[in-house]
């Protein structure tokens, strides 16, 4: 059955013909996927944009969040959606190995980004627009430092 929210034959048309996202297989960062890892990758993000954040989008319109004893309270679909996306390995989509992340190209991390932006702004609008470039930010200045805590071993202790 074809998305309701987006046309899979559109994003993989603008990441494969336009953008020639299949090349990336080639250069060794990405020499452990395919096209059709690719493919997986996004129909994941398909199948959770599309069955934990379209199904709340009225919902959260209509049940505006709001704050009670200093706590802000919204949908708890919203905390199903989240969940889901992050035990799908989808914040540290990009990012290396061996920082525990998929190591996607970013391109194919973003055109699955789109299925979540297109089921449900809201939900996907604060974690992603005001959490995740954090992210970005503190992994380079993690990067940059010493990498004795991501190198040790258990016998060392």
């Amino acid at each position: 059955m074809d998305s309701r929210i987006l046309s899979c034959a559109d994003i993989e048309f603008l990441l494969y013909e336009w953008l020639n996202g299949e090349a990336l297989t080639q250069r060794p960062r990405f020499a452990d996927y395919t096209r059709e890892t690719f493919d997986t990758a996004l129909r994941v993000c398909e199948r959770i944009a599309t069955e934990k954040f379209a199904n709340h989008n009225r919902k959260g319109d209509k049940e505006e969040a709001h704050v009670v004893d200093g706590k802000v309270q919204l949908v708890p679909e919203v905390r199903e959606a989240l969940a889901a996306f992050a035990e799908a390995g989808l914040i540290a989509a990009a990012q290396p190995y061996e920082l525990g992340g998929m190591q996607l190209p970013a391109v194919v991390e973003r055109a699955g980004f789109c299925w979540f932006l297109a089921a449900n702004m809201a939900t996907t609008g604060m974690p992603f627009r005001w959490e995740l470039p954090k992210v970005d930010a503190q992994l380079e200045r993690l990067e940059a430092l010493d990498d004795t805590t991501l190198t040790m071993q258990d016998h060392w202790f």
